[in-house]
Order: C-alpha cells, then structure tokens, then sequence
C-alpha cells in the first residue's frame, strides 16, 4: 500500500538559517583543527622546534621551473612563483650554456657543497639540530654543515665568498626568516644549469604546517644575473621510519678507496722506517 507523504516547501527563511548553521560548523571546524595544529607542533622555550631529519619529495633540483620530461629528468610542475626565473639577457646566455653541458659542468658531480638554497630541495635528507642561539643544518649530501644565527648577531662588515653565505635568522611569530648572503659564484641552484653570482642573496621563511611539514619559501635576488627577485616554495616531510639516520654520502671518493688506508707493502721507505718498531 503507497502512503501519500506532503511535504511543506522549505521557505528562504529557513534555507538561510541552515546555511548560516552550516557555515558556522564548517568554520568552527576549520578553526579548532588549525588551533589544534598550532598547539601539536614541537616547541623549543615557545618558538617551533625544527629539529629532525626533513626531505622533499618535489623534483625541483631536476628544474626548478616547470618542465616536460626529458632523458635525464622527470617532469615536473617547478616551484617558481610564476613558473619562469627572471633573467637578465646577458645571463639567460650562460643559462643555456650550462644546460648543455649539464651532464658534466653541474658542480654536485664534482662532489661540491649544494649550496643554498639547493641543499634544502635537493632528494636527500638532512637534518636540523635547534637551540636557542643557532640553528645547525647537517645534509647527507657531503656532510656540509650549515649554521643559521639566531642569536641577533649580524652579517660580518669584513666576509669572505662562503660555499654556503652566511645565514642570520629571526623570528616572525612562529615563521623562522633567516637573511643569506655573502656567497661565491661556485654552486648551481638545480641540475638544469639554473645559477647565481657571488652577488645571491636570499631570504628563506621556514614554518610548520603540522607537526610533520615544513613549508620553505625562498626569495632569491642578483642583480648580476636576475632583473628582480623571485620566489620559490617547497615543502618539507619529517622522517619518522624506524631507526631512520643520515648515512654516509661520498660517493664521489670511491675512485680513491684503493689508495685508503695505504697497503703497506706499496708504503713509501720513509713512511715504512717511521711505523717500523724501535729495536732495543
């Protein structure tokens, strides 16, 4: 037997209600899991807490702009604001050069410090250690250790050229602003041949996303290679498997494994007569 059910229309008037308490709910909910996230996250005397082993999964050190697939690299989306890096037309030039001759003037291949920003994107892990004065970044890559100043000392009125420049961080709320400059001309900044002078500065702004992410944005200027600054942004995973550590990355000595340690019978007759023992 069919049973006739009428249905009061719903008016406007209650169709607003609903929505505004639909709204409201949603809101809540957004707030109270942005307010949960903000209280998760690991805090050191109340600013955030970076320590651990962090990595991207981005293909950004492949090339940092967006670019199709090629022989040796996959495709990927970039991580440029904008998609493309601002060159100057003289630079552009040796922009290519480099492209072409990628497979064997990138420095990495040479086994050289990745640089900043570089180390920070490049598919190896790394690992922060936070105190309140300094913040120590150590990356498998070659062991390069990085040192960022929290302690409000300034830049060096006097420097030198540094592989790495010279990082001086504060803190803007909970984001970690960290001013580098002071660089040479020795490091790429992906393995298309993407470069800077010793004229890089870079400003880095480090936050959490949750207690496992780290959003790294980066706003790089030379005035010798780039017509204006530009900005790029990753994202940052915290390594949680079992047991998980740096290991040791010097691929780029294996050539040199059979001279270390020296065999003995090839030892040279001085090195021979200091280790030999001392007759009585």
């Amino acid at each position: 037997m069919n049973t006739l059910v009428y249905k009061q229309p719903i008016s406007e008037r209650q169709r607003g209600v609903g929505f505004s308490l639909l709204l409201g709910f949603l809101l809540s909910s957004l707030i109270a899991t942005n307010v949960g996230a903000a209280e998760k996250i690991p805090r050191l005397k109340g600013k955030p807490d970076f320590s651990g082993i962090w990595q991207t999964t981005s293909a950004a050190d492949y090339d940092l702009e967006p670019h199709s697939p090629r022989i040796d690299a996959p495709p990927g989306p970039g991580v440029v604001e904008g998609g493309e890096i601002p060159y100057l037309p003289q630079a552009l030039a040796q922009r290519k050069k480099n492209f072409e001759n990628r497979h064997t003037a990138d420095p990495r291949l040479k086994g050289w410090t990745l640089g900043v920003p570089r180390g920070i994107y490049y598919p190896e892990p790394f690992q922060i250690f936070q105190r309140a004065r300094d913040i120590t970044i150590l990356h498998q890559f070659g062991h390069s250790v990085r040192t960022i100043h929290t302690n409000n000392t300034r830049h060096p009125e006097d420097p030198n050229d540094w592989w790495l420049g010279d990082s001086r961080g504060k803190w803007d709320g909970d984001t970690l602003v960290v001013d580098v400059k002071h660089f040479n001309d020795e490091t790429w900044l992906d393995r298309s041949g993407n470069y800077h002078s010793d004229a890089l500065h870079v400003v880095e702004r480090w936050k959490f996303l949750d207690a496992n992410t780290l959003e790294y944005k980066a706003t790089i200027s030379d005035k010798k290679v780039f017509s204006r600054p530009w900005d790029i942004r990753v994202i940052l995973h915290r390594h949680r498997e079992k047991n998980f550590q740096l290991v040791e990355d010097y691929r780029y000595t294996l050539d040199y494994d059979q001279y270390y340690p020296y065999p003995a019978e090839r030892a040279p007759a001085a090195s021979q007569q200091a280790t030999a023992p001392v007759k009585k």
